[in-house]
């Protein structure tokens, strides 16, 4: 990585994180496996080109907080997930995972339709048996499917439903960090807002 591109790279994730930190309505959207934020290069292929968060975003004192530093290759899922969808779409390089239930995936839904938003979902049940068993495997499977329920598109928010061992997750995706901050806080504030 340049060194030039390695300043942006941190200095967008730096503000993107501050973002996250300071917005509390986001702390009730972290799952029990905690969040991560990542930012690939442009045409990311390992997890070393994707930044993410050692130890992840978790709560303290009811507030979100990064447990450690912004590094490359700091994230497995999220890197491979930013990676893979940007086989279909290189201009998506960088994510957040945050929680899902029934009654947030139905309000998700709403809201990226008042967006003009890709929403998809990705169904567990259907991931191959000799997937699930290997360490990060099911990966490709998972974006293709989420393209695949979104008639082709990359979705701008899909969630998974969960599966034995595995916790439910939503995922939003966007160009770069600070984008992806902005929106998953707004909605935070809206979906805790909300009768």
């Amino acid at each position: 990585m340049k060194l030039d591109e390695e300043i942006e790279m941190h200095g967008r994730m730096a503000i993107a994180i501050d973002m996250i930190e300071g917005c509390r309505d986001f702390a009730a959207l972290i799952p029990e496996v905690r969040t991560n934020l990542v930012y690939g290069r442009a045409g990311a292929v390992s997890r070393e080109d994707v930044l993410g968060i050692d130890g992840r975003i978790t709560v303290v004192g009811g507030m979100p907080s990064a447990a450690g530093k912004v590094r490359p290759g700091a994230s497995s899922h999220m890197a491979r997930l930013i990676i893979e969808i940007g086989k279909s779409d290189p201009s998506v390089r960088a994510g957040i995972d945050f929680a899902n239930d029934p009654h947030l995936a139905g309000w998700l839904e709403g809201y990226c339709r008042s967006k003009g938003w890709v929403f998809s979902c990705i169904d567990r049940s259907g991931e191959p048996d000799e997937l699930k068993s290997a360490e990060g495997a099911s990966m490709p499977w998972k974006v293709k499917a989420a393209i695949e329920a979104a008639g082709g598109r990359v979705p701008k928010i899909f969630y998974e439903t969960g599966a034995v061992g595995k916790e439910p997750v939503s995922v939003l995706v966007g160009r770069e960090p600070i984008e992806v901050a902005r929106q998953i806080c707004e909605i935070a504030r809206l979906y805790r807002a909300a009768p």
